[in-house]
């Protein structure tokens, strides 16, 4: 089942999220299915459940579409629930980011390239693994949504004034999109 997507401005992206429990997920599998359907879908390489209104430490992750410049990408797909960044290592790089909660809108965000992450999966075993590359920028970027952050807090004042109409219009649903989307400041009734 594909959910809605929630459009910048719904203040469930700006909410820390809340760790879950085995027992109050007992269907979590099906739950990341639909994620993932929801997904591919919009054509993204990572959704995080505040994304389609669940405000949960829970975020999916696909990022084989990269397997050409990062051959050990290939069938890189993961569910991530409870998830924590211990460590991120490196110098900063640049890359052109988006998010399907902010349709057509991408900016150069820095990260580092070298992260070290605790979490779980989805049959609940615990992983504590060390990424690098574009496996580590998705994974930030997911995380950021579940700490209540999103790519364009990173963008400097300049650059923020610059899309601020652009994030306001989306906001109101005045955006082309071909994926469902919630919009929170949409007149009822269009």
């Amino acid at each position: 089942m594909k959910y809605p997507i929630v459009a910048y401005g719904d203040p469930v992206l700006r909410k820390k999220a809340t760790s879950i429990e085995p027992d109050e997920y007992p269907h979590i599998k099906e739950l990341i299915g639909n994620m993932f359907e929801t997904m591919y879908g919009a054509r993204g390489v990572g959704l995080a459940a505040p994304q389609v209104g669940m405000s949960m430490r829970l975020f999916v992750i696909d990022v084989s579409p990269f397997d050409d410049e990062e051959p050990e990408l290939k069938d890189f797909k993961k569910a991530f629930i409870n998830a924590t960044i211990l460590e991120e290592t490196g110098e900063e790089w640049a890359f052109n980011e988006g998010c399907l909660s902010i349709p057509d809108i991408r900016e150069d965000v820095s990260r580092k390239p070298v992260i070290k992450i605790s979490y779980y999966d989805e049959d609940w075993k615990h992983h504590e693994e060390t990424y690098r590359g574009m496996a580590a920028r998705v994974i930030q970027h997911e995380y950021d949504h579940i700490e209540g952050k999103l790519f364009t807090d990173k963008l400097s004042p300049l650059r923020k004034r610059l899309i601020e109409k652009k994030l306001n219009d989306i906001s109101k649903g005045a955006v082309d999109v071909d994926y469902r989307m919630k919009f929170p400041a949409a007149k009822k009734g269009r």
